[in-house]
């Protein structure tokens, strides 16, 4: 407990012991031990024997001093450090030389720990000793951390790792939620809202404003989007840069050649929208990118790739799409479309591009696929307005089922296609288009990469879904949501199971009786599942029993919805994309 004093003149408890030892009279031995460790003040001599009279213990009464000069020293330190004294730092190192053999002293230690706080550089033989104690490095604060995780890069991931980890289970976690909705999903919070996040927090605060750290961070985010091809550590690479923006942590922001660009897309996915000008601020910085450079198309990318980025861009291509329309112009002459659909490339490209550490934009391939959907779009125009002529007009009441060739394909090869498909169908379903919406989702049964069974698209399918609620009585309806969408893929993947039982939860009051038994027991897990899938199952078979034990209550009218849609002025538009 007392390690350390010696080294500093001053006794300890085995100095005293060997002072009794050795004495011939132990009452005059102690007197004298205590007048020459107690307090050196003179004047003090004389007024101890009042707190004697009063039954002060005098461990008390040197106590409560000692503590009342730690925190003006504690203090006063922290004054020094912010002072404008040249040699400010080097009387910090001054009085860290002389009370650093006392930092096991559980009563000394904060005044250690404060004096490293507060020393921009922590010399290398106190940093090693706090490295290989434990205890110590427990207790001292991020500030001296941040130096020894510099040179640290294995110890440093190794703080860093949980927190990563914890970030990718919540956002996860997210996608898998109880609720159910199209106006408060995965995508609902702001930006700003999320990096208030315990993680990005965390890891702000590590970083601080090191640039060291912070490159170091960037690459492990790299490695586990290389290794695992989750798109949540681009997420965090965007939000942890942001968080350092709101911080004004210039010394990180100004040598981040994605900052500018970062700050403006966030303000897109604020928006939920790339208006006109924002798009050329974002052209610019992309055509800004000079020779030699081309790694920051690595970074990009990773920005690009972030979901949220993604579900802005898409949104504001569908808009682009309706006003193209409206304006009877084509995509291929509308600059701002193929901005949209560059930026998307680049976004789904990123895996690609940094694996392979070539860095090249991509090919708008994607710019054949338009003409695909948009013949998917005119059909249903056409049936639409089929419906609205006079009986005796009408040519064909039916309502096409196969798709183009061409459309299909795409969605199974190409990546961006696939993404803008997907994005399609769940517009269609926000307009509650029923006949497009059977039309299209059972083509998704086959897409790139197994895209449209990912957590993401479900978890909005199903929030969006929710408009539609009322044809889940419809056997045809149900087919193809579940026979020929969902339960081809459901025994294979756990998440579709789980996605599946979050969307019944909800609307299991809604589907036949009869069709509700067959489904109950098509997805009944089986021993092997997880935890998750049983609980989903359980809380459905549960409220399936006690829907049979009460009757069924009148329904409210559901709530307006205000879908942030940009309004457009043409009356022939045709309603796959309205």
């Amino acid at each position: 407990m007392f390690a350390g004093l010696p080294e500093l003149g001053i006794s300890n408890g085995e100095d005293l012991k060997e002072t009794l030892t050795n004495c011939t009279e132990p009452l005059k031995a102690i007197d004298q031990f205590q007048t020459e460790n107690g307090i050196l003040l003179p004047t003090l001599q004389s007024a101890l024997p009042f707190l004697d009279l009063h039954g002060t213990p005098r461990l008390d009464f040197h106590q409560s001093v000692f503590d009342e000069l730690r925190d003006n020293l504690t203090e006063r330190v922290a004054v020094i450090a912010e002072g404008k004294e040249e040699d400010r730092f080097g009387k910090l190192e001054e009085l860290l030389e002389k009370s650093f053999p006392l930092v096991k002293m559980p009563s000394i230690q904060p005044v250690v720990m404060q004096v490293l706080k507060h020393l921009p550089k922590v010399p290398e033989k106190k940093l090693k000793m706090v490295m290989a104690d434990k205890e110590l490095y427990k207790v001292c604060g991020v500030e001296v951390k941040r130096q020894i995780w510099q040179d640290n890069q294995a110890l440093f991931g190794d703080e860093v790792s949980p927190l990563l980890k914890q970030y990718i289970v919540e956002k996860e976690g997210a996608l898998f939620s109880n609720e159910l909705s199209v106006l408060h999903n995965f995508f609902s919070p702001s930006p700003k809202a999320r990096r208030q996040g315990e993680v990005v927090l965390k890891l702000t605060q590590m970083i601080g404003k090191n640039v060291k750290l912070y490159d170091m961070v960037l690459q492990f985010l790299r490695t586990l989007f290389l290794r695992t091809r989750n798109v949540h550590y681009c997420t965090l690479r965007a939000e942890l840069l942001m968080s350092l923006h709101d911080l004004d942590i210039s010394e990180i922001c100004s040598v981040d050649p994605c900052h500018k660009f970062t700050w403006c897309l966030d303000a897109c996915i604020r928006e939920k929208f790339v208006d006109v000008k924002r798009a050329r601020e974002l052209q610019g910085f992309l055509d800004g990118v000079k020779k030699g450079q081309e790694q920051v198309l690595g970074d990009l990318s990773m920005i690009l790739c972030d979901p949220f980025a993604c579900n802005t861009l898409v949104l504001s291509t569908v808009r682009n799409l309706q006003e193209l329309i409206s304006q009877d112009t084509l995509p291929r002459e509308s600059p701002d479309l193929l901005l949209l659909l560059r930026m998307l490339c680049l976004g789904q490209g990123a895996w690609d591009m940094i694996d392979s550490q070539v860095f090249k934009e991509p090919r708008l391939v994607v710019t054949r696929f338009l003409p695909a959907m948009m013949s998917v779009v005119v059909d249903d125009h056409t049936f639409t307005v089929d419906q609205r002529l006079p009986g005796e007009e009408k040519n064909s009441p039916a309502y096409p089922t196969a798709l183009p060739d061409s459309f299909t394909r795409y969605l199974q090869e190409n990546r961006v296609a696939c993404e803008m498909g997907l994005y399609f169908v769940l517009h269609i379903t926000k307009q509650r288009n029923k006949n497009a919406l059977q039309r299209l989702l059972p083509a998704l049964v086959d897409t790139h990469n197994d895209m449209a069974f990912g957590d993401i698209f479900l978890h909005l399918l199903s929030g969006h879904l929710t408009l539609l609620s009322d044809e889940f009585g419809s056997q045809e309806f149900c087919s193809v949501i579940f026979d020929r969408f969902l339960l081809t893929s459901f025994s294979r993947s756990e998440n579709v199971h789980r996605h599946a039982l979050r969307m019944l939860l909800h609307l299991h009051h809604k589907v036949l009786p009869s069709l509700m038994e067959t489904l109950v027991k098509t997805l009944e897990p089986p021993k092997q599942s997880s935890e998750p899938v049983k609980e989903l199952f359980n809380q459905l078979t549960e409220k399936l029993e006690a829907q049979k034990k009460s009757p069924p209550q009148p329904e409210e009218a559901p709530p307006s919805l205000d879908l942030g849609l940009h309004p457009v002025t043409s009356t022939s538009l045709p309603s796959g994309l309205k």
